[in-house]
């Protein structure tokens, strides 16, 4: 990630003419905050929510019966069912013309590398102004990248996640409780493995215990 990401700027005033309104599609597992949010962006004269989704299952399967003619999804990275990260990879890979703008009020720094490498062209928190929730909507769509700055020099700070694929299916199941066998047949692995892979966890995060190793990669975002 260039460390020359743009900040964010101050809307500019916005010239309607006859230019059609941006399609956009909110997703987001907290109905108040999506509905709030589908609310403060209708306000705006160059936007139009065109739907409204619970969790990524939903969002991919509302964009294919708009047969993917919307120009941005604003989504939540932490949800059930599908969480914004993976829905982001399956959107882009169905309907790459659409651009996917992150939303998220964990300001976790992990979650910005693991976002853009999925595909996002943004990554904001939710405390942001709403003036420049809709300029980051408005940039989205013109193909710019558009990144929180204090989450960007965050990002830069701490540099990729360390984890590796493996390392992090093991941390998920740890997550999910139960004992090494319990984990083991969870993701496959004999017992051995699975304990060399939770001791790199450990080493790498700086854990002692195993759950403290989850505890420390999901505040970096690389859970």
């Amino acid at each position: 990630m260039s460390a020359s990401l743009p900040p964010f700027s101050a809307s500019l005033p916005i010239d309607e003419g006859d230019a059609p309104a941006l399609r956009v599609l909110v997703v987001d597992d907290q109905a108040m905050v999506r509905g709030a949010l589908a609310i403060l962006l209708d306000l705006e004269p160059d936007i139009e929510v065109v739907g409204q989704a619970g969790d990524g299952r939903a969002a991919v399967e509302l964009l294919a019966q708009h047969c993917g003619e919307v120009d941005v999804v604003l989504m939540d990275v932490e949800m059930p069912v599908m969480d914004g990260i993976t829905a982001c990879e399956a959107l882009r890979s169905r309907f790459p013309r659409t651009r996917i703008l992150m939303l998220t009020t964990f300001g976790r720094p992990g979650y910005v590398q693991r976002a853009l490498d999925a595909g996002a062209s943004g990554f904001v928190v939710k405390d942001a102004p709403s003036e420049q929730l809709a300029d980051a909507v408005r940039r989205v769509a013109r193909g710019e990248r558009v990144i929180d700055p204090t989450l960007a020099v965050e990002t830069l700070t701490r540099g990729s996640s360390p984890l590796t694929d493996r390392e992090v299916e093991v941390l998920r199941a740890v997550a999910g409780g139960g004992t090494i066998a319990d984990i083991a047949a969870d993701v496959g692995l004999s017992q051995g493995t699975v304990r060399n892979h939770i001791s790199a966890a450990m080493t790498k995060t700086g854990a002692r215990t195993r759950a403290e190793a989850v505890r420390l990669a999901t505040e970096s975002g690389w859970l």
